[in-house]
């Protein structure tokens, strides 16, 4: 996420909102963010979202995810939200919801469902 300049803007209980401003870096050959970067911040909001619900000692890793691109994606910035749908022990279910937006507006461009598998901590490598 650092490499494409997106950061956390909230975290709440099965809720994760990540923002990725607009860069060239993240943009395809007509201007608009690419499907990469949209795809790429869906993922992770939803990783940390079902991460929020895990027990201490645990860690999170995408499983499966589909995401349909709505609209073509222009604006200030992409707010990708995840959000916990089903929590599980081994599994979770979340929805991706991607919006472009400029000042205040905002406009869905995707949308999708994940699914997320619990798994031990492995130390940092």
């Amino acid at each position: 996420m650092v490499h494409l300049g997106a950061r956390i803007e909230h975290v709440g209980a099965g809720e994760v909102r990540i923002v990725l401003p607009r860069r060239p870096e993240v943009t395809q050959q007509h201007g608009y963010f690419h499907a990469g970067a949209t795809s790429s911040i869906a993922d992770s909001a939803g990783g940390y979202a079902a991460f929020t619900l895990f027990p201490e000692g645990t860690s999170v890793l995408t499983v499966e995810f589909k995401i349909n691109l709505l609209a073509p994606a222009e604006g200030e910035r992409l707010e990708a939200v995840g959000t916990v749908i089903k929590p599980g022990r081994t599994l979770t279910i979340c929805r991706l919801e991607v919006f472009a937006a400029t000042g205040e507006d905002r406009t869905l461009i995707a949308a999708g469902q994940q699914t997320l598998i619990q798994i031990e901590a492995r130390p940092e490598r």
